[in-house]
């Protein structure tokens, strides 16, 4: 477990308590941006999701890294992170605006996804730049505690804004003005985190080291370089693709609860009881990732990341998965809970050894890059398995061949993990948690 004197010294560092701030302030409002949008798009009673739509929204919520992401990096690794961060914050609050003119339109078409792009693209260079920014503010040992912390309160964080975006909007009345005003909120959300930013010294996050060309030839050849240093370094090459496996098991599943409940679980009218349905399966995800961000400092400094990442994969992939089969066939609504649960705390147990292997095991001069292309890849898997799960599983979300695949990637996965050559370090490396 996170040992209580390791959380107590990770949180009297003054500069990690207020980068904290910055990530728990923005993933929340990012919550109440991705209910708004949710509500509108995928649970109105009026605007029905076929699978297109389905794949679509996922898409547009998680592949902005696919196109800016490599190309973030690199400029997160030639300009001062601390101003990113406030620059981004507030350009977040300002982009968000448009959004809410569409709603009050009722347009959910090609602009809504245009605008609603240009947001989280800017969020997703804003975590890259949260995840590059951790070394400079905690050390040593501590990195392990940090990164169980921060990636899992900012999940927590928008989980918790996501499910206060559902309840804001009921209470005032749902339908699309409730959508706006949750909308609203979260554009004062983004600003106040780029507000706290400033209190951070203009130098304190980096980076550091040789900085790459700041033109488009310099993000390009800083891209080639990013992946060539990657490609030398087998530790974190190979935690990256655990993590990238993990997240098109979770990408299914995701596809699945909404389908199901949707489809099976409720009438196509009970839009408001699906939605809280869903709400409640994000919770036991989130609960999850919880439970592996407490574990994971303690039992890697006791067995090793790569140990511990296989037993994750692996009780998720025979205890997870049978009970999502049991929830989607039977169908019964705890037994999804369980294995939301259970791939919850795989998911969030494997990224926690992931960052801070590559914290390690890279350069800080090529971290932004290294990060960013992370974050490509684990939102490219994510968006395949969800949209592999909407356009071939039937509406009713109960797709057997779906859910036993989930549990034989993730075995196989961990498998290869665990008895795959380079996963062994020398004696003097045994303290990175490897």
């Amino acid at each position: 477990m996170v040992a209580l004197p390791a959380l107590r010294e990770v949180l009297a560092r003054p500069d990690f308590r207020k980068l904290w701030s910055v990530r728990l302030v923005g993933q929340f409002s990012d919550g109440l941006l991705q209910a708004a949008l949710t509500t509108f798009v995928l649970f109105s009673p009026e605007r029905q999701p076929d699978a297109v739509k389905v794949a679509a929204a996922f898409a547009i919520l998680y592949l902005p890294y696919s196109v800016i992401g490599p190309f973030a990096g690199v400029f997160l690794d030639r300009w001062r992170r601390r101003n990113v961060l406030v620059r981004a914050n507030l350009l977040k609050s300002l982009v968000t605006l448009p959004i809410v003119a569409l709603v009050f339109a009722g347009n959910d078409g090609l602009w809504l996804g245009v605008s609603v792009l240009a947001v989280l693209g800017i969020g997703r260079f804003v975590l890259a730049g949260l995840s590059a920014s951790l070394p400079h503010v905690v050390d040593g040992r501590d990195l392990v505690t940090a990164n169980a912390l921060t990636p899992t309160s900012g999940t927590i964080a928008a989980a918790i804004g996501a499910l206060l975006g559902v309840t804001l909007r009921g209470v005032i009345g749902g339908g699309d003005f409730g959508s706006q005003v949750v909308l609203f909120a979260a554009a004062a959300g983004f600003a106040l985190a780029g507000l706290l930013a400033v209190r951070l010294g203009k130098d304190t996050l980096g980076p550091s080291g040789e900085k790459p060309a700041d033109t488009v030839r310099g993000v390009l050849l800083g891209l080639i370089d990013g992946v060539r240093v990657l490609g030398r370094n087998r530790i974190p090459r190979r935690a990256i693709t655990v993590v990238g496996m993990h997240r098109i098991a979770f990408g299914i599943l995701t596809a699945g609860a909404l389908l199901l409940v949707r489809e099976t679980f409720n009438e196509m009218v009970q839009a408001d009881s699906a939605l809280g349905q869903f709400a409640i399966i994000t919770a036991a995800a989130a609960i999850g990732a919880l439970l592996g961000a407490v574990l994971t400092p303690g039992a890697t400094r006791r067995f090793g990341a790569v140990r511990w990442s296989a037993f994750a994969l692996l009780q998720a992939g025979t205890i997870g998965a049978v009970l999502i089969f049991i929830g989607a066939m039977a169908p019964a609504f705890i037994a999804l809970l369980g294995g939301a649960l259970s791939m919850g705390f795989a998911g969030q147990s494997v990224k926690v050894c992931s960052d801070t292997l590559i914290q390690r095991h890279i350069p800080d001069d090529h971290l932004g890059r290294i990060f960013a292309l992370f974050d490509m890849i684990v939102n490219v898997a994510l968006v395949l398995g969800i949209t592999l799960m909407a356009l071939l599983a039937p509406k009713s979300g109960q797709a057997p061949w779906a859910y036993a695949g989930v549990g034989v990637l993730l075995i196989a996965t961990a498998t290869w993990y665990l008895t795959g050559r380079g996963n062994r370090l020398p004696s003097t490396a045994t303290s990175s948690g490897q």
